[in-house]
């Protein structure tokens, strides 16, 4: 949100300097992220005087150029090459010196510098008004008034004054301060000084000539709608000072009535919209809903088709305007407007916002509606904004005002007690200090007591409804430095599971990060399209878009997303990993899960004079994920097919009876919802599990063994369907102490083979630690393992 400091002070009166109010804002919670010294007009004229023209002569060398000798002020006559058909021997001009930097209207900024025109020097320029960007006029340079002051700056002469720019960090609980009014109330409450609003005294209703009959129908998305009608204006170019005020907060001039709107909007908060009263038919305004799919023209010239949520502001055939989000093109201000309905309404929040999101339309006004504005200021920005349409538009004002609010919007109740104060803010403050500031607040004092106040809050204050909340309000106000750190700080200490979450992801993410991947991190909400089970989906209520509407079930997509992304921008080579949650619901409760992904494509290494880089595989992302556990020391793992509709093919490890980790190759549908045809590998972890695993883990001390180890080799025959797994946890079982570890190092599929069957080649390791084993202790394990093989697997030695 932009502030103006000279429009601020407008509502305060205060000697506080632009970085003084600055950190005043920063310490009540109304952020300041920038603070910049800005001018109404591009330049502020820096560098240009009033010049006096002492001679003019034709050039030598050119029919439409003429030589002129100006006196600026410097003691030293310039001599100026001018092109302008009416510049003039005894003539006030605006004199851009050598050094200046001119800024046209609608072009881009130079520099003037010293140079020879047609043969003869020219020190500077004489000014036409598009020239350093005070009009668009360019029939000929400036002319000024006779009494205008030599070697006077242009800045001054033109009464321009430096402003400052404040860019508010606006919180969407703080719509209150959505105005520089808002945001000189809070000023006002931190230095004890009053808030100066507009005077309406002055308001009249000229005659009743003009009188639009007003209906509201659906009150629960209108509740106030306030208006009047003024006939006879002129619609024109704004007055300077108002087009400075709009151009320092970066709003475009556009004309008179509609900048008028603009002002009130963001010097009160309270959005307005004038109609071309000529334009409404029948003489009617109805605030209602219109038929689903009804077309309607918004003022940027395109067609959408309505809502019948959508709250319109019609006439007694059409509808005219979205109401509290865009105008019509049929009914707004045009250059030959002579009569003007304005409106100045409270609309329902939750309506507009609906409404905004919708149809993709984000206003000033839909920005200030949908977060809630004051129900109590229509009818006094009507009066304001009808006084400053008559000061640039002239016109009467033909209507009464008709101010339709059946149901009046109540304030807060709100009971707050002393003791929770000084309890929540953690210092006893003064109950004289505590009034001041509820009351500089706007928030009405209705009894007091010796154990608190009642209150009533304004209904402006929409995040304001608790006790809590109060108390917030008067901290904030107060001074969050203001409450000293206490000398003693009680505190309990508290067992923690070891080892930490933290320590076990960080173990995690030195690892890979060591191994050459790059973790990444997602955005919770994705689209629909990727779910599979939309039933169990949390879905969004209000999403920012369509491919917001869901919480993520899966890490897969935000990666493949990524992966997407890279490929795009000629990064294919890939190995990435996230630490995220997946979330679904179930009876109705909310379900969340941490996961842990890693994800494999393109080469497995850079290409090198002396390497190829071969495509990554599913044995690689095998290597990483039983690398990753190995490290982790999470054992007794059983291997088993991965089936999963994400997959074209993988594999998933159980621990205890559950899957702890599934792994292989992504399925080409999958690749498809984020336009990829390069093969990715892909590890989903239950971190939860992997955190229980671990957790389990005993560090005991063993020494390394004295004795050596033995190998042994078996091959055999075996159904196609029997797994490497299957294989070692039978020998694991077979022998528990001996044998330390389980190898396949040779598969063999092919002709020479009975139908159904394949070859494995394993190897075994066994070693004792207490002594070196014999041939025949080994023999005889061997044979245990023979004979397990054959009974439950049905294997057949191979000699």
């Amino acid at each position: 949100m932009k502030i103006s400091y000279n429009w601020l002070k407008q509502f305060i009166d205060t000697d506080k300097t632009p970085e003084q109010i600055s950190q005043i804002l920063t310490g009540i919670g109304l952020e300041v992220e920038s603070l910049e010294k800005v001018q109404a007009i591009p330049g502020g004229l820096e560098g240009l005087v009033i010049g006096y023209v002492k001679e003019c002569r034709q050039h030598p060398n050119a029919d439409r150029l003429k030589i002129t000798r100006v006196d600026a002020g410097t003691g030293t006559e310039l001599q100026i090459v001018c092109g302008a058909s009416n510049v003039g021997l005894g003539q006030k001009v605006v004199v851009a010196t050598v050094g200046t930097t001119v800024y046209p209207t609608g072009a881009e900024p130079f520099r003037i510098n010293k140079s020879k025109i047609r043969g003869e020097e020219s020190e500077g320029m004489i000014c036409a008004e598009d020239e350093i960007g005070l009009g668009e006029s360019h029939e000929g340079i400036m002319i000024l008034d006779a009494s205008a002051p030599i070697g006077d700056l242009a800045k001054d002469y033109f009464k321009l004054n430096d402003d400052y720019l404040y860019e508010i960090g606006l919180t969407p609980n703080r719509a209150d301060a959505a105005s520089h009014l808002g945001t000189a109330r809070d000023i006002a409450a931190f230095i004890k000084t009053t808030i100066n609003k507009p005077d309406v005294s002055g308001f009249k209703v000229d005659n009743t000539d003009r009188k639009i009959e007003v209906v509201v129908e659906n009150e629960i998305a209108c509740p106030r709608y306030s208006s009047l009608t003024i006939t006879g204006i002129e619609v024109k170019d704004s007055p300077k000072w108002l087009k400075e005020k709009l151009a320092v907060i970066g709003l475009r001039s556009i004309n008179n009535i509609v900048d008028i709107t603009n002002y009130v909007l963001h010097g009160l908060g309270q959005p307005l919209h004038a109609f071309d009263a000529d334009a409404i038919k029948g003489n009617k305004v109805i605030v209602k809903t219109c038929p689903q799919g009804t077309p309607f023209t918004t003022l940027d010239e395109l067609e959408r088709k309505l809502s019948a949520d959508d709250l319109m502001i019609c006439n007694a055939q059409e509808p005219m305007c979205i109401a509290g989000v865009f105008g019509g093109i049929g009914s707004g201000i045009k250059s030959s407007t002579k009569n003007v309905f304005l409106e100045s309404a409270y609309f329902n929040p939750v309506w507009v916002r609906k409404t905004s999101k919708r149809h993709g339309l984000k206003t000033d006004a839909s920005f200030r509606f949908e977060r809630g504005t004051d129900p109590d200021i229509t009818v006094f920005a009507l009066k304001y904004a009808a006084l400053l349409i008559k000061e640039v538009a002239g016109g009467t004002i033909s209507s009464e005002i008709s101010d339709i609010y059946p149901t009046s919007i109540k304030p807060f109740d709100v009971d707050l007690t002393y003791k929770n104060i000084d309890r929540l803010i953690g210092k006893a403050i003064s109950h004289e200090e505590i009034r001041s500031i509820i009351q500089a607040l706007d928030i009405q004092l209705v009894n007091e007591s010796a154990q608190g106040l009642s209150l009533k809050v304004p209904p402006y204050r929409v995040d304001v409804t608790r006790e809590v909340d109060v108390i917030e309000e008067i901290l904030r106000i107060y001074g969050y430095n203001n409450i000293e750190i206490p000398a003693q700080i009680r505190a309990s200490l508290n067992n923690s599971i070891r080892p930490e979450k933290d320590d076990v992801q960080n173990s995690i993410s030195d690892l890979l990060t060591a191994n050459g991947f790059n973790e990444i991190l997602s955005n919770s909400l994705t689209k629909s399209s990727y779910s599979n089970d939309l039933d169990h989906a949390v879905k969004i209520l209000n999403p920012l878009s369509n491919d917001l509407d869901v919480m993520r079930q899966s890490l897969l997509y935000s990666g493949l997303e990524a992966i997407a992304y890279n490929q795009n921008r000629r990064s294919a080579d890939l190995k990435l990993y996230e630490f995220g949650k997946v979330y679904s619901v179930k009876d109705e409760q909310y379900i969340e899960v941490p996961r842990f992904s890693i994800f494999l494509t393109g080469a497995d290494r850079a290409e090198q004079w002396n390497q190829k880089p071969h495509p990554v595989s599913f044995f690689m992302m095998k290597a990483v994920v039983d690398g990753l556990l190995e490290r982790l020391n999470i054992k007794d793992l059983v291997a088993e097919d991965a089936t999963c509709s994400k997959m074209a093919f993988g594999l998933q490890y159980m621990h205890g009876g559950k899957q702890l980790v599934k792994f292989g190759s992504v399925s080409v549908a999958s690749l498809k919802k984020v336009d990829l045809d390069k093969e990715v590998f892909y590890a989903d972890f239950n971190f939860d599990m992997v955190l229980a695993a671990v957790r389990k883990n005993k560090i005991v001390y063993q020494e390394v063994s004295k004795f050596p180890a033995v190998r042994r080799d078996l091959s055999m025959l075996v159904d196609q369907q029997v797994t490497f797994g299957q294989l070692k946890q039978i020998a694991q079982k077979t022998e528990r102490k001996l044998l330390k570890e389980t190898n396949v190092f040779d598969v063999y599929q092919g002709d020479r083979l009975p139908a159904g069957k394949k070859s494995y080649a394993l190897s075994f390791t066994l070693q004792d630690e207490e002594k070196t084993l014999t041939d025949k202790a080994i023999d005889a394990i061997i044979q245990k393992l023979i004979y397990n093989f054959g009974k439950q697997a049905g294997a057949e030695i191979r000699k």
